[in-house]
């Protein structure tokens, strides 16, 4: 079955609520983006094993699976596409959790149209750009390389380059507060105990 080709991609909405599907795929349509809308986990994952989007939507809280046991069904570590996860019930806990399951960010309800738009362009920009340069930015190897995920080796690129959580973030499209997250992570998994141990471990 044939799609309507949009200049800036598809865009993956999964959210039992139709209110939210609407307005967010009125708003990524004006913005160029082909949308296509999920209501439940499962309709969702069989799109999202038959074809890569620019970029995933999906709430926490969804009839059958949750966006989290959607997540850790899809690998989506490992997903070539950024995906967001939503809540109206955010917490720092529930970010951590979405994070560790392969979301790129955790973004709380009410969403803010322009702010999600330009998070969404941003993640989609970044993504592009880190495929491009993959081969050259993931040939150095260190102690513990094999330990972290493509997007944890990543974060650890920018710190050992020496850009604070808010730079890093701004380059690799994501909150300052998501850099945090993987870098707890990533000095548990290489047993650093502080920035310029991560530095001398990536320089060794």
């Amino acid at each position: 079955m044939g799609q309507i080709p949009a200049p800036n991609g598809e865009i993956f909405i999964a959210d039992d609520d139709a209110a939210v599907r609407d307005a967010l795929s009125l708003v990524f349509s004006l913005e160029g983006f082909h949308v296509s809308g999920f209501e439940d986990g499962n309709s969702f994952l069989a799109a999202a094993r038959a074809r890569t989007p620019a970029c995933v939507i999906i709430d926490v809280q969804m009839p059958g699976r949750s966006g989290l046991e959607v997540l850790k069904e899809l690998n989506a570590e490992h997903y070539s596409a950024p995906i967001f996860m939503i809540s109206g019930r955010g917490d720092i806990q529930m970010a951590v959790e979405a994070i560790k399951s392969g979301a790129l960010d955790f973004i709380e309800k009410p969403l803010d149209a322009d702010m999600v738009v330009t998070r969404v362009r941003d993640a989609i920009a970044a993504s592009a750009s880190r495929q491009s340069a993959a081969s050259e930015a993931l040939s150095t190897k260190y102690p513990g390389y094999d330990l972290l995920t493509p997007r944890e080796r990543e974060v650890l690129s920018q710190i050992a380059s020496g850009a604070s959580n808010k730079e890093a973030g701004r380059e690799l499209g994501i909150s300052p507060r998501t850099i945090e997250v993987h870098r707890a992570r990533i000095m548990e998994k290489l047993g650093a105990k502080n920035a310029a141990d991560l530095v001398r471990i990536v320089l060794s």
